[in-house]
């Protein structure tokens, strides 16, 4: 077992999640669609690549996309066309199509990427019909991996009509999963921000109530440590006994990307400094000299920019730095919040309301019985240090977000 810190992982690699594997090996086989949640860095790309390696043994057929560049349904759609390559080359059509698809197999592979010209725009729902039509009639059943969906939803919502094109595409990839006959490709969403609170905010949860909801909880204690002791057999390291539960203590959270972090900082020390077995010291002094750097977790506050934006964001800055500084963000702290954003914004208790939730969420923060506090240690620790005092509220912004 290798140690990878921020790559998705399968094979050997993949630790830790057995249970979870079967339950949703399970669902995918019942024809279930599914939306995959959970915190960042909690392997649901991993969970989703392992799960179709392990169909493609047993004649599925998976087809990954990632949309986290894709802005618009044509980019979405043409992003899929060319991850579902081997199942379209093989459908029936005409030279024409044909030709039609090489073209854009050849543009991406040169491009990186899929920019569609005007005459392609109005066309994405009979090309992503035509797809799902191909993937149904595959000589395979297909599982088809839609992977930072929301993420696509927010780059679309920053469009003046953003609300209505989101609408369009739910209401589209709902219909057209249901209305194929036969095996329909079995979908799998997910991403690294709720695509639940999205929908909910913009009153589209019936939208995506053809999802079964599925979610991937931290590592318990047990299992933190024991892939710890993994990481350490294939290198080797020593390390002095309890290292290994010390990383767990200050993590206060068993997410596995963290815990894979954690062990590379310290193989890294013990590698520089090669003083012997790693001890418990070393495990204060990484943690405080290097996961607690800048540049390590980011990407929480770079992916709030995704999931809220305007007024939105700037509460849930000021919500996290508060947590961060006091420990828990109190009903008193709340009412103060909604005091002040009052006369910025007419509908500050709801959006306050809104954002909250997806804070929870997103693993940011969770409930307790004086109010809210953040579920990892680590990232606490992170936000208090790196993200300084109270974000000043702003009196206008360019646009909203759609409600």
């Amino acid at each position: 077992m290798k140690c990878v810190p921020g790559q998705w992982v399968v094979g050997e690699n993949f630790f830790g999640r057995r249970a979870e594997l079967e339950s949703l090996e399970t669902l995918v086989r019942d024809g279930n669609h599914v939306l995959l949640t959970g915190q960042r860095r909690m392997g649901k790309t991993s969970i989703a690549r392992e799960l179709g390696r392990r169909l493609e043994q047993d004649n599925w057929t998976c087809v990954f996309t990632d949309l986290e560049g894709a802005t618009r349904a044509e980019d979405a759609i043409a992003n899929i066309e060319v991850a579902a390559g081997p199942v379209l080359s093989s459908a029936p059509r005409g030279a024409k199509a044909s030709r039609a698809f090489d073209w854009l197999r050849e543009r991406v592979s040169k491009a990186g990427g899929v920019a569609f010209n005007k005459p392609d725009a109005g066309n994405w729902r009979r090309r992503g019909d035509g797809a799902i039509r191909a993937c149904t009639a595959h000589e395979r059943r297909v599982l088809l991996v839609a992977d930072e969906l929301p993420i696509l939803l927010t780059h679309m919502l920053r469009d003046d009509d953003g609300a209505r094109q989101v609408d369009e595409f739910l209401s589209w990839m709902r219909g057209a999963l249901q209305t194929v006959e036969g095996d329909s490709p079995v979908l799998i969403v997910s991403g690294s921000i709720g695509l639940e609170p999205l929908a909910k905010r913009l009153r589209l949860s019936d939208r995506i109530n053809h999802l079964r909801s599925f979610r991937l909880e931290s590592w318990d204690r047990n299992t933190a440590v024991e892939c710890f002791k993994k990481l350490a057999i294939n290198e080797p390291l020593q390390f002095e006994d309890g290292v290994a539960d010390a990383v767990y203590d200050k993590l206060g959270l068993g997410i596995p990307q963290h815990v894979q972090l954690f062990f590379d900082h310290l193989r890294r020390r013990s590698h520089m400094r090669q003083t012997g077995p790693v001890m418990k010291d070393d495990v204060d002094a990484v943690y405080r000299d290097e996961l607690l750097g800048p540049y390590h977790l980011v990407h929480y506050e770079t992916r709030l920019r995704d999931a809220l934006y305007d007024e939105s964001y700037d509460i849930a800055m000021e919500i996290l730095s508060k947590t961060a500084n006091e420990g828990v963000f109190t009903d008193d702290a709340r009412h103060d919040l909604e005091r002040l954003w009052t006369p910025k914004i007419e509908d500050a208790p709801i959006r306050i309301a809104d954002t909250l939730d997806v804070l929870e969420h997103d693993g940011y923060l969770e409930f307790h019985a004086d109010g809210r506090r953040f579920r990892s240690r680590l990232l606490r620790d992170w936000w208090k240090k790196n993200v300084r005092g109270h974000r000043a509220p702003r009196v206008a912004s360019a646009r909203r977000t759609p409600r």
